[in-house]
């Protein structure tokens, strides 16, 4: 038996040698003369052990990790090409590391397993069977099946998935029906899209598709952040085997409906990752935000009716098809439900993503994941969902992952990124940060986004130079409210969100 070889291919893994890994290995096997084959998966999420190298040599998978170019001659020469167990960087067989068995893996589930670009491999693990079943469906109860499933958009807003899908279905055909994928993945420590797209790209393909049949949409498009050139070339070369393979274009697996799929650059604005913004610029505008009503469902892409989602929220789509939406229903609390990928990022000891079902808390993920700080410091805060949810101290941190209990904290779980600051951070800075953030990013379209954003960071500045502090923490307060209030959307209606997190529980940093 040939000896498998497995060494990630996605941009973390790149960043941190995998290329120059891969290369050595290779040139390594060829003059001992032991024949291998190099197979490029994408990464499993642990990325403190990234590069991470796995050797299947007939008895599982065994991993080591991480993996530096010039570790090779010493792993292969302790038996990396047997799978032997003796050197300090061997992990064992990777299913069995406890980072991996404590997740419930429903969207990842091939992550780290496949050899991303190919079809044989996606299909032996489950792949296509959610649009397999969705074909001998009629349209409505596809709908019906994302409804029952409870799930919500993973970028942030957490819509109901299957009340967007069914306003798009029952809009009668116009022109044309459109599925729009929001990959402008923007908020900081964010990865889980990027990780889709780079090891998992026919996933998102599935999703998309299946949602076109749901719809009546016949057009797909997969808005890219432009910083994002692997997930580029990956997702163009899975979209043409996809099509080649009958999984894209006018008979979609002999069904007799069309879908078509193409990416689109995105314009490298924070701003475009709000829908309406982001339809804008795929039509060839500036990304302004535009009013509503009418909603995208209703008016979107060039004013026909449009189903915008985020990456994660078509990712789920064909497990939801494939086993049923009470499956992935049954995972999670309340009214959140299924499961949510978390990425770990900032100073964190065990950064990389997770996949749990909601109703776990923060402080599990933060201590039992993530392993608490990398400085080995006393962690003082986090933000979860991005740089314009609210800061939460260590007395919140008992709170279950679900949208309605970080609702009643004032905070939000976003797009799922969890970003840990030891007891070194000033917070004072990261509330001037928020403000200022907002400053650079706005469209510019509404006034209290544009200016009071503006006026933010002059009022903050003011506070942490000692001038009139209680005068102006007064006018932060209210300068906060008029832009939650009155923001034309969330980028000027959240930015309060993190100050006013700092002004009640780090006011000491704030006043300093």
């Amino acid at each position: 038996m040939t000896t498998k070889i497995y060494v990630p291919c996605d941009t973390t893994a790149l960043s941190l040698g995998a290329d120059e890994v891969a290369e050595a290995i290779q040139r390594s096997a060829a003059e001992k003369g032991v024949a291998i084959e190099l197979i490029r998966n994408g990464s499993r999420g642990l990325f403190w052990l990234e590069p991470l190298v796995e050797v299947d040599a007939g008895a599982g998978r065994v991993a080591y990790g991480p993996v530096e170019p010039d570790d090779v001659d010493e792993l292969i020469a302790a038996g990396l090409l047997e799978g032997a167990s003796g050197h300090e960087r061997c992990l064992g067989n990777i299913e069995s590391h406890d980072y991996l068995k404590r997740q419930q893996r429903l969207t990842f589930a091939r992550i780290g397993i496949t050899d991303p670009l190919s079809l044989d491999d996606y299909r032996a693990h489950g792949g296509y069977e959610g649009l397999d079943k969705a074909i001998a469906l009629e349209s409505q109860a596809i709908v019906d099946e994302v409804k029952t499933s409870g799930l919500r958009g993973r970028g942030g807003a957490a819509f109901p998935t299957g009340i967007k899908w069914q306003t798009v279905h029952d809009e009668p055909w116009q022109q044309q029906k459109y599925v729009v994928c929001n990959a402008d993945e923007g908020d900081s420590g964010t990865f889980a899209d990027r990780l889709v797209m780079e090891c998992d790209p026919y996933m998102l393909i599935e999703g998309m598709t299946i949602a076109g049949l749901a719809v009546g949409a016949t057009r797909g498009f997969i808005y890219l952040r432009s910083e994002y050139p692997v997930a580029h070339r990956i997702l163009d070369e899975a979209i043409r085997r996809a099509e080649a393979a009958g999984y894209l274009g006018n008979d979609v697996r002999g069904s007799g409906r069309a879908f078509h799929l193409e990416v689109r650059l995105a314009a490298g604005a924070y701003i475009c990752g709000e829908e309406t913004s982001l339809l804008e610029s795929l039509e060839g505008k500036r990304g302004l935000v535009r009013a509503k009503p009418p909603l995208p469902a209703i008016k979107g892409l060039f004013g026909q009716p449009t189903v915008v989602n985020n990456v994660l929220s078509f990712a789920a789509v064909p497990f939801i098809l494939a086993k049923g939406g009470q499956a992935y229903a049954d995972y999670g609390m309340g009214k959140s439900r299924g499961t949510l990928p978390i990425q770990l990022a900032g100073n964190i000891r065990r950064g990389g993503l997770i996949e749990l079902a909601f109703g776990v808390t923060l402080r599990e993920i933060l201590e039992d994941f993530g392993g608490g700080t990398l400085t080995g410091r006393p962690m003082k805060a986090v933000q979860v969902g991005g740089p314009l949810m609210a800061y939460l101290p260590q007395s919140q941190w008992d709170t279950p992952m679900d949208y309605e209990a970080f609702a009643k904290l004032g905070a939000g779980i976003g797009h799922g990124g969890v970003v840990a600051f030891d007891n070194t951070v000033d917070m004072g800075a990261q509330a001037r940060f928020a403000m200022e953030f907002c400053t650079v990013e706005s469209c510019g379209k509404c006034t209290p986004c544009r200016i009071g954003s503006v006026r933010g960071v002059e009022v903050i500045d003011r506070i942490r130079a000692g001038e009139n502090p209680e005068a102006n923490l007064a006018l932060l307060e209210d300068l906060c409210e008029t832009m939650v209030d009155g923001s034309l959307c969330a980028m000027g209606g959240m930015t309060p969100f993190p100050v006013q997190s700092v002004m009640k529980h780090f006011p000491e940093d704030l006043t300093a």
